[in-house]
């Protein structure tokens, strides 16, 4: 009698386990499907910030032309390769901090706007 009410109550139990990894693996699935929902409903907010977005290159590029300057005085001035310049303004290769640091200087802009240019918004389309 003992060993029968013992292995109902093993049952019992092994079956609530069962039962509660089952609704884990539910909860889990369902989880997944609403943040899949969410990242596609996302897809509009995606493509506006990554055609907003500018890369360090287009930045600094943008800089020297505003300055009217070429890559060959870039380089020039900092003692680098027009190739090197030309790197950075197409990303190929990111300019070390000394660089950066004399790129401001010759912009005549602090390092810090010129990185947080890259964040930024490029500059704005016309609302109609």
């Amino acid at each position: 009698m003992l060993m029968a009410s013992t292995s109902i109550i093993l049952l019992l139990v092994v079956t609530l386990v069962r039962l509660a990894i089952w609704g884990l693996v539910v909860y889990a699935v369902i989880q997944g499907i609403k943040a899949l929902k969410k990242y596609n409903r996302s897809e509009e907010v995606r493509k506006e910030k990554a055609e907003t977005r500018r890369s360090l290159g287009e930045v600094l590029r943008d800089h020297r032309v505003r300055c009217k300057m070429t890559q060959e005085f870039v380089a020039e001035s900092l003692g680098v390769s027009r190739q090197a310049v030309s790197k950075w303004e197409t990303g190929t290769a990111d300019p070390s901090t000394s660089n950066l640091l004399a790129l401001a200087k010759l912009f005549g802009v602090s390092a810090e706007e010129l990185l947080r240019s890259v964040e930024e918004r490029a500059p704005e389309r016309e609302n109609s």
